[in-house]
């Protein structure tokens, strides 16, 4: 069976662009579906992007994400519909809001409403890609003067796919997006997560599987099984004792409260070591993969089982022609 692949771009540590480009033209030649460039409080996403689109032809390129307060949704279209032409029709949108760690003690903006504020970006996003003048009443935008880009994107429509997680936000994903970016879902809660959310979809009126899904956790194919899992717990610790509630409360909504409170304990009294080493062998287990090309298509046939059309992977290899032929064993 073959797999829709996504790739992701660290926003963090130390540069090695000349790595990214090697890795980017290898997946693109793999027919890897997309590289995914996050960002945080670290390197933009959009100077990454543009490197890419210039160096690769097929391969989707997307935000993975990019957050509705750092920027305005008129500047969003702008760097989007910039970049759709740059690649010649290759971007995706990938927003979500963060949260109030970030968005308030790193952006010094307020973060509530989140929810209104995502509506009207993409409302406000489409309509300038869209080359509609710009006539927007809402809560948040008062845009009277009917702007538009001038100039023409490739496309009417960029694909936006939303990260969100509690009801309501999954809710607006089904409704209006073009794909939901699920946030710290177990494997064995994905099915049902799923579709839940493809009967959102028909609740709106749409057809449910017109709006695609990218699996949570990450597909990690490498030798050092130790490192690369002291890497995922090392995430998973961070998110759920430091990154403000909500990440906690989803993994306790999926029955991982004790593993929560085990991490903030330990994380409180020893710091990021011993937060690390406090998250379960089996939260690890749910959350992600970390082995060899096997038991990678195992993970990738159970997440597609579940109703996952895309899926995170990463590959630890020593060049590039290698990490190409890992790619290639994994999309065929």
């Amino acid at each position: 069976m073959a797999y829709n692949i996504a790739l992701g771009v660290n926003w963090q540590g130390k540069p090695d662009y000349a790595g990214l480009i090697a890795r980017a033209r290898a997946a693109d030649a793999a027919g890897a579906h997309s590289i995914w460039v996050a960002e945080a409080w670290g390197r933009d996403a959009f100077t990454s992007l543009t490197l890419l689109a210039e160096h690769t032809r097929r391969i989707a390129l997307a935000t993975g994400i990019v957050n509705t307060y750092s920027r305005t949704p008129g500047a969003l279209a702008q760097h989007f519909a910039t970049l759709d032409e740059l690649s010649g029709g290759r971007m995706i949108i990938g927003l979500g809001t963060s949260g109030p760690q970030v968005i308030e003690h790193f952006h010094g903006v307020p973060f509530n409403p989140p929810l209104t504020r995502m509506r009207e970006y993409v409302e406000i996003v489409n309509r300038l890609v869209a080359a509609e003048p710009l006539h927007y009443d809402g809560k948040l935008f008062k845009l009277g003067r009917g702007f538009t880009l001038r100039f023409e994107p490739p496309r009417k429509h960029i694909p936006i796919w939303i990260a969100s997680l509690n009801r309501r936000s999954v809710e607006f994903t089904a409704e209006r997006a073009d794909g939901w970016l699920p946030v710290m879902i177990p494997l064995s809660h994905l099915r049902q997560a799923i579709a839940e959310f493809r009967a959102a979809a028909a609740r709106a009126g749409r057809e449910p599987g017109s709006v695609a899904v990218k699996a949570p956790g990450t597909v990690h194919v490498t030798g050092n099984l130790e490192h690369a899992r002291a890497q995922q717990a090392g995430t998973l610790s961070f998110y759920a004792a430091r990154m403000g509630t909500f990440y906690a409360e989803q993994l306790a909504r999926f029955g991982f409260a004790d593993d929560v409170r085990r991490v903030r304990e330990a994380w409180a009294a020893g710091g990021s070591k011993a937060g690390s080493e406090a998250v379960s062998r089996r939260l690890l287990d749910e959350m992600g993969y970390v082995g060899d090309v096997a038991g990678a298509r195992e993970r990738l046939a159970a997440q597609s089982a579940a109703g996952a059309d895309l899926h995170r992977v990463e590959i630890d290899a020593p060049d590039p022609a290698s990490y190409e032929r890992t790619l290639a064993a994994l999309v065929a």
